[in-house]
């Protein structure tokens, strides 16, 4: 896996994601010239046989200068209907401009569950990956008009990386109103340090991401970094660049200013990328010194390094693992429900019978479902997972 990067051009399968204030001027609607120089520049990656996907924000704020929703904060219901406005201006808008280069358009909305439970997540996959082998250019945003406030991504930036780890995309660009990442946000420092590469994602370049950027929008630094770490993590680089200019993507080609997100070198398996994209973990397990260090080798996790078990789960949910320092290291599925995994933490596999009743599992969560999601740790770890993936 190269560390360098590289033209756009020479990527296999490219996810671009671009954010509400990209398309929609508040005043205005829908910014035309500038989705029309969009598609010429998917148009030009396509003709070089490069696949794309677009995650398309903009529905709501599009839908809201049709319905004439004045300026503030929305209820959620009114949310849903300048949605369900707005989905069908912004599909009709994709498949116009695209059109131009006859290339054909597919409208894909995705729910938070589409992506979470794995069944509707293959499907999806399966969808995706028709509509690109039939030359289609897959437009997809998630569903607003039934999503709610507790059950979604919120933003489509994890929402644009969950899509890239699902069809095996090798490059990410997050299209914004910001050209990058900064040491702090640029605007409230003047000190600030712009950051061209970023080769992991450790806890100080977590610590750099800001609030929101743009009242259009529902993400900011925070979540990008969030997507870098979903997408890196499968083996999939990562672009933060300007959306601002008219042909953004040829300004990247083009020298302008970027961060680029250096991909893992040892990506995760297929089902192991959807465990560690998971993004609402229904538990924690606390291990302690000598369990992390096992698990970093490629062990499962049993009960006898389980300090503490926060949540309330059932087996085969998804479940963050907190090392001693109390920041996650794994994701996998629990082997157990979160009362029972309360019983035997820090006990012996032994001891397991006499306590439940029952002659369960010896691992609480087994390496065969466990993907380490600190960089370091995947790399320790990561040859045995592929072993017994």
């Amino acid at each position: 896996m190269t560390k360098t990067r590289k033209p756009l051009l020479k990527y296999r399968r490219v996810v671009i994601k671009i954010g509400s204030a990209l398309l929609v001027d508040r005043a205005t609607g829908l910014k035309k010239a500038w989705l029309d120089a969009m598609c010429t520049d998917i148009a030009n990656l396509k003709a070089k046989g490069v696949e794309v996907l677009v995650v398309s924000s903009g529905a709501i704020a599009l839908g809201r200068s049709v319905l004439n929703v004045p300026a503030g904060a929305l209820k959620l219901e009114e949310s849903q209907a300048a949605a369900a406005v707005g989905q069908i201006a912004l599909a009709r808008a994709w498949s116009e401009s695209l059109s131009t280069d006859a290339i054909v358009a597919g409208q894909v909305l995705l729910t938070l569950g589409d992506t979470e439970e794995r069944r509707r997540y293959l499907n999806a996959r399966a969808t995706i990956n028709q509509l690109l082998k039939l030359g289609a250019v897959p437009i997809i945003n998630e569903n607003d008009t039934v999503a709610t406030t507790e059950i979604r991504y919120g933003d489509n930036d994890r929402l644009a990386a969950r899509v890239a780890t699902m069809v095996g995309a090798d490059l990410l660009v997050l299209l914004s109103d910001i050209d990058g990442l900064y040491t702090a946000p640029p605007h409230l420092d003047p000190n600030a340090r712009f950051l061209e590469t970023i080769a992991e994602i450790t806890p100080e370049i977590e610590a750099m991401a800001g609030g929101a950027a743009s009242e259009l929008s529902r993400g900011g630094m925070r979540t990008k970094i969030d997507a870098g770490k979903i997408a890196t993590t499968a083996g999939c680089a990562m672009i933060i660049a300007s959306g601002k200019p008219n042909h953004p993507l040829a300004a990247i080609e083009e020298g302008a200013r970027s961060s680029w997100f250096a991909p893992s070198g040892s990506p995760v398996t297929a089902r192991k990328t959807w465990i560690a994209g998971q993004l609402l973990p229904a538990g924690t397990l606390s291990v302690d010194a000598g369990a992390e260090e096992a698990l970093r080798s490629g062990k499962s996790l049993l009960p006898a390094g389980v300090r503490d078990v926060t949540g309330s789960f059932s087996r085969g949910d998804t479940i963050a693992i907190l090392g001693t320092s109390g920041r996650e290291i794994a994701r996998g599925l629990a082997g157990y429900d979160a009362d029972e995994a309360r019983q035997i933490a820090g006990k012996k596999s032994a001891e397991i019978a006499a306590i439940l009743g029952y002659a369960g599992r010896a691992a609480m969560v087994h390496r065969d479902d466990m993907v380490m999601t600190g960089k370091r740790a995947q790399e320790e770890g990561s040859r045995k997972d592929e072993v017994h993936a």
